[in-house]
């Protein structure tokens, strides 16, 4: 057998494992199954918060940035670092307080336990939200995952694609979010020893740092300029941090840790894991840019293979087996975590909190109910993914900013100001996501306005609009 192969095995043994030993607590009750009934460790709580919200993008998308860009790439880096790091200290206390007081297990509880959702207008708006988001952020893990196979083992890409769903399927469907948060543990150091053994190792490789440098400059002489791209590229790449607060497999996180009073320990592991994590993705473009300075040269000529490349080309294949698992868990510690929110949306949110609103039901029965929710989305990511992979890729781009520009503009002044209304912030997410589309469709924004993401203006409007009619709204409510 490869040894490529067995190091990928053994890191796959891990995860089921896990998912097997964390069944029984999980099967408790849905906030066992979708919080760990809010009693997870801090370093766990910190670890999985970076981990889940990463996805291939750190490993893949942000590598093939560096290569392609140079160090203007250190902008899209310090963009999620700084709100993450802001998030963990300011967010994040102020939610799992709010949460736990009102028995909060979901983002939509959250909300309409705040602004007196009666009618369930707003819980059942989030709900589609996060179902659409998700569905497509999961199918695009899948696919990724397939041609991850495809590349590094020469195994069929539909093969590949069903091979990733049914890894994923099986420990999040026995352990919950006990087990995801618990695998995000595992992939973030396989993440972690990644992004700083292979840089690491190529730029000794290669000669040392000013090898690596001369090199690249040979082929690019505005390789290590700041300012090389436009300022529309370099806002759009500090922008990226604007979804972190509207990602609710980021946000379950901080609502599950034990102690509250441990948030701050989270805060300075998780901005240094964040920090260790960007600079090596950034390294690790630069390196691989110096080895290979014609992108022709990489496989299909595209700049996003550039990490699993310069690996395959530098290490022992066993060596190589474990960062092509590092690549699965950029890919599984998103693709999980999205599962869990979708079908907590569902089952807590659609069907406890609006169908069955006025029913006792056992707590176990829904455990059930989820797990089966899992296994649908699961199904319909799959079938996502073989039969409209062109749209599911199209829609996965504005998955981060839509997430951001409806969840993320608005939860920040329902956590903070007292005069937010259901109204406005209901108002806020039809323009956050509308603005989203917009400004990717049509003409007039994508090719007159510098260029920039549809993150930035679509969270700044949402966030006026929520503000704007809160003001209007708040003698009615």
């Amino acid at each position: 057998m490869n040894l490529s192969v067995v190091g990928f095995i053994v890191y796959l043994a891990t995860l089921v494992a896990i998912g097997i030993f964390s069944a029984r607590k999980s099967s408790k009750g849905v906030g066992e199954y979708f919080l760990a009934g809010r009693n997870l460790n801090k370093f766990v709580v910190a670890v999985s918060a970076v981990a889940s919200g990463r996805s291939a993008w750190l490993l893949l998308g942000l590598v093939g940035i560096a290569y392609a860009k140079g160090i203007a790439a250190i902008w899209a880096a310090a963009g999620y670092i700084f709100v993450e790091c802001l998030m963990f200290f300011f967010l994040a206390p102020k939610l799992r307080k709010i949460t736990e007081e009102n028995g909060d297990i979901t983002i939509p509880d959250f909300y309409a336990s705040q602004l007196g959702d009666k009618n369930g207008m707003l819980r059942g708006l989030l709900v589609f939200v996060i179902a659409i988001f998700m569905v497509a952020y999961v199918s695009a893990q899948f696919v990724a995952g397939g041609k991850a196979f495809f590349s590094s083992f020469e195994i069929n890409q539909t093969t590949g694609v069903i091979l990733t769903a049914i890894i994923i399927l099986i420990y999040t469907l026995l352990g919950g979010f006990v087990a995801v948060s618990k695998t995000d543990l595992v992939q973030a150091f396989f993440m972690l020893l990644a992004l700083v053994f292979v840089p690491v190792f190529a730029i000794a490789n290669f000669g040392g740092w000013n090898e690596i440098s001369q090199a690249v400059l040979q082929s690019d002489t505005a390789f290590f300029d700041l300012e090389a791209v436009t300022w529309g590229v370099m806002l759009g790449y500090l922008g990226i941090g604007l979804g972190s607060p509207g990602n609710p497999h980021i946000l379950v996180r901080y609502m599950s840790i034990k102690e509250p009073s441990e948030l701050r320990f989270v805060a300075f592991i998780g901005t240094f894991w964040n920090i260790i994590l960007g600079l090596g993705a950034v390294l690790a473009g630069f390196a691989a840019r110096a080895y290979f300075p014609d992108v022709a040269t990489l496989p299909a000529g595209d700049a996003e293979q550039a990490f699993p490349h310069l690996a395959e080309f530098l290490l022992h294949p066993l060596l190589f087996g474990f960062i092509i698992a590092a690549i699965f868990s950029a890919i599984m510690s998103s693709a999980d975590s999205q599962l869990l929110v979708a079908a907590s949306a569902i089952i807590r949110d659609l069907y406890q909190k609006l169908i069955s609103k006025d029913e006792e039901l056992d707590e176990q029965k829904l455990v059930i109910y989820s797990r089966i929710t899992v296994l649908v989305l699961v199904l319909l990511a799959l079938l996502f993914g073989f039969f409209a992979s062109d749209l599911v890729f199209w829609l996965v781009l504005f998955a981060w900013g839509g997430l951001g520009a409806t969840i993320g503009s608005t939860i920040l002044p329902v956590l903070f100001w007292k005069g937010t209304t259901k109204a406005g912030v209901i108002a806020g997410i039809l323009t956050g996501g509308a603005l989203v589309f917009l400004w990717k469709l049509v003409p007039f924004f994508k090719e007159n306005i510098w260029n920039i993401y549809e993150l930035i203006p679509a969270f700044l409007a949402s966030i006026v609009v929520t503000i704007l009619v809160s003001l209007v709204t708040q003698r009615e409510e």
